[in-house]
């Protein structure tokens, strides 16, 4: 077997792995073992562990391979199977330093088995069905020879105008932070090296969900006690799970952006958080600090950026062509360099890549032999981790579920949508490997029922919404109007409903309506879609709304015309199959918002544990001189939590165990649960607290903790929540952490804001 000296270890490349005369301090050491290489790399070989570069016609893979075997490139991202990453790292075994590459994707809710977007992964309130989404992600992405995901998105969202509100998990900081947990474990195992684990890298870093007016890249202005307690948690309780990486956000903060915020990347996330990893650019970010204002050239963003601590530069050349010039001049340090060089080749340790270059590549012979293979997908978990993720809004008179001997109508742009089934980031997934609704409710009728189709609308009669849809989709446009007039589509739809027992109708969104970029000034469904369900509605036939979306949408009005609502999402590569199951009730829905709901976009932001006021407005009571609308009712259309299912939950004798509470002791709350309905069903039971009087104010309640809990008809259980002192503390004004001693109201309900209440005192 021929062998190399690699970094004075000898690597045999047969096996890629570290054999027996190797030195083992030097490659068990991770400290020393970078130290060391380092020791070796010239300035430009540093600078090239620096550039991360995304495959595509900027930069040509020939030219790429060259560059990695010159040394000039540490990652890649975009490229997404073995073929096409093992000449890569062929390339980088051919370099000075044989310094292996890393390969990193937008593994978000899915690789090739697309799972539900990330919002309704966390309307499922089901830790272990999130996980396995994650866990299953990080095995087909690392069997397709990936590293590094940019992944997960913990960006608190209070603002459904935002597009990327689909890739985050909600409003609740405490939810998004055990969500944020569970994911990370869930790509890098336990342990991250290791042929199916995959490095999480938490965006974004930081605050990007609070962009002001919910427009994609803008500023975020807040005050460091907010960020401390709502904003900056879930990236934290990532950090601390073993977040391997950072992706830095595009967003200013309070006047500095992210990309050049020393206060940001060195004094909170390392020195405070303690974090150790790979601190990377999002897209183009440090050549934007330009059109931030804060460079007036590419040389003095590089310089920021880098001072900064952004190790790894995205997409940019800057780092290429300034770095060099920027040291001898003495504008930048030697140590702001190592620094980053650090990060990278750490990053690279831990994934395992020094051990064995081609750890989740492998060996050609051992490539599938179809990428897109049948049997590559995870088809039943992506089944029922969808049909969790669902949250029944409506179901007047029972609609719900259908009987499969009813005669069925399905309308609506989304019935027979599978691109639009996905989601937004849906990775390597292929649209014809997806589950129309339309598919999945013929399957579960099978011969038994009649099934009528009918379109009955576009997504929107908004042409230049299509075209900016349309816009960066070169191959094939993702939306594809049906030529026919609007009210030929919904004659037609209105005919077959006439002759049907009930309409099922099929509205929303299309995935590139909840994307990057894609900020909205209206959330209600688009007119011409409102003009079929209004159509629908005159035929007197019980009505169902499926929903398709990626935010929360202001559906007042369908409310009213809807006999039954249920929020589908964007489910997955087997959502048809999923949403057929909750409709026909062959699987009771559980799922509870993640997100409020609000009446109309003129309410945003809505969430539920907003901050005490001196003057609240209090339902049933004159409104005037109090904090609400005059012109609509105030508060959300369905709240944060809510959630219903085909059977009946109820809740009793709630008690304390105690009504004070010392500083190491322990307040045990308990409430029964019991199924009151007919139907084996699951619920989400919650633990709300009020902090009634503090040095600052304070929200009206904050999730705690929630149980998720399954219940055979007429069973009841008795839940139990532990309350101690670190579940009362929060950051005050002098960004102090700590519980203060008064009154503390215990709220457990099956949503936010139907409570049973008690109280005691914190000692």
């Amino acid at each position: 077997m021929k062998k190399l000296c690699l970094l004075g270890l000898t690597i045999g490349l047969a096996s890629h792995s570290v054999l027996a005369d190797t030195k083992p301090a030097a490659i068990e050491n991770k400290d020393a073992f970078v130290s060391n290489l380092m020791k070796q790399m010239t300035l430009d070989e540093k600078i090239g562990q620096l550039r991360l570069i995304s495959i595509g016609p900027e930069m040509p893979r020939e030219l790429i391979r060259q560059e990695i075997a010159a040394g000039k490139i540490g990652g890649t991202f975009n490229s997404i199977t073995r073929p096409e990453n093992r000449p890569m790292q062929d390339a980088a075994m051919r370099s000075r330093l044989k310094i292996p590459m890393f390969f990193a994707y937008d593994v978000i809710h899915g690789h090739r088995t697309i799972f539900p977007i990330p919002l309704a992964l966390a309307s499922s309130w089901d830790m272990d069905a999130i996980g396995l989404s994650g866990r299953i992600a990080a095995k087909e992405a690392a069997a397709d020879s990936l590293d590094i995901t940019f992944a997960p998105m913990v960006d608190i969202s209070r603002d459904a105008r935002w597009g990327r509100t689909s890739e985050g998990f909600g409003e609740d900081t405490y939810l998004v932070s055990r969500i944020a947990q569970v994911m990370v474990k869930a790509y890098q195992g336990t342990g991250l090296i290791g042929a199916e684990n995959i490095m999480a890298s938490v965006k974004h870093f930081a605050l990007y969900g609070a962009v002001e007016g919910g427009r994609d890249y803008n500023i975020v202005d807040m005050s460091p006690a907010k960020m401390y307690q709502d904003y900056l948690p879930p990236y934290r309780a990532a950090i601390d799970a073993g977040a391997g990486g950072v992706m830095v956000a595009l967003n200013s903060i309070n006047g500095v952006p992210a990309t050049a915020n020393t206060w940001l990347m060195k004094d909170l996330l390392r020195k405070e958080w303690g974090f150790k990893g790979l601190a990377v650019s999002d897209h183009g970010a440090i050549f934007e600090l330009i059109n931030h204002g804060v460079a007036h050239d590419g040389r003095e963003a590089a310089k920021l950026a880098i001072k900064a601590g952004i190790a790894m530069s995205m997409n940019d050349k800057l780092y290429a062509t300034e770095l060099p010039s920027l040291l001898k001049s003495g504008e930048i340090q030697q140590s702001d360099i190592d620094s980053a060089v650090r990060e990278v080749l750490g990053a690279k340790y831990d994934m395992g890549l020094f051990k064995d270059p081609y750890l989740r590549i492998g060996k050609a012979e051992d490539d599938p032999a179809d990428t897109y293979a049948e049997s590559r997908l995870h088809r039943a978990e992506a089944r029922d981790v969808a049909r969790r993720s669902m949250v029944l809004l409506k179901n007047h008179n029972e609609t719900l579920p259908l009987k499969k001997t009813a005669k069925i109508v399905l309308v609506g742009p989304l019935a027979k949508a599978p691109i639009d089934m996905m989601g937004s980031w849906a990775a390597a997934g292929r649209p014809a490997q997806s589950v129309t609704l339309f598919d999945g409710m013929t399957r579960a009728l099978g011969d038994q029922a009649s099934l009528t189709y009918a379109r009955g609308a576009n997504i929107t009669s908004d042409k230049k919404v299509v075209d900016y849809l349309n816009f960066l989709n070169f191959d094939a446009p993702e939306v594809v109007d049906d030529p026919r007039s609007a009210q030929v589509m919904i004659d037609e739809a209105v005919k077959a409903a006439q002759q049907a027992d009930v309409i099922v109708a099929a509205v929303g969104e299309s995935r590139g309506m909840s994307h990057e970029s894609s900020s909205r000034t209206d959330l209600n469904i688009p007119s011409n879609q409102r003009d079929l369900i209004k159509a629908l509605k005159a035929t007197g036939k019980p009505l169902v709304l499926v929903l398709m979306n990626g935010r929360p949408l202001t559906i007042l009005e369908e409310n009213e015309q809807a006999d039954a609502i249920l929020e589908t999402w964007f489910s997955g590569t087997e959502g048809g199959n999923a949403i057929a199951d909750v409709l026909f009730g062959d699987y009771n829905p559980s799922g509870k918002l993640p997100i409020s709901f609000p009446r109309s976009v003129g309410q945003i932001p809505t969430y539920y544990n907003h901050l005490t006021i001196g003057r609240p407005f209090t339902p049933g009571k004159p409104g005037n001189y109090t904090s609400q609308y005059f012109d609509d009712t105030t508060g959300p259309l369905y709240p944060f939590g809510y959630g219903l299912s085909y059977t009946r939950f109820s809740l009793a004798d709630m008690a304390l165990s105690s009504t004070t509470l010392n500083k190491t002791g322990k307040i045990d709350a308990r409430v029964t649960v019991k199924n009151t309905g007919k139907r084996d069903g699951e619920t989400v039971v919650q633990l709300y607290l009020q902090d009634v009087t503090g040095s600052m104010i304070r929200p009206i309640k904050e999730l705690k903790n929630f149980q998720k809990v399954m219940l055979t008809a007429g069973e009841q259980k008795v839940i139990h929540f532990n309350i101690e002192e670190n579940d009362l503390k929060f950051y005050n004004n002098q960004l102090k952490y700590a519980a203060e001693p008064g009154t503390f109201n215990v709220q457990i309900g099956l949503d936010s804001a139907d409570v049973t209440q008690q109280s005691f005192e914190l000692l």
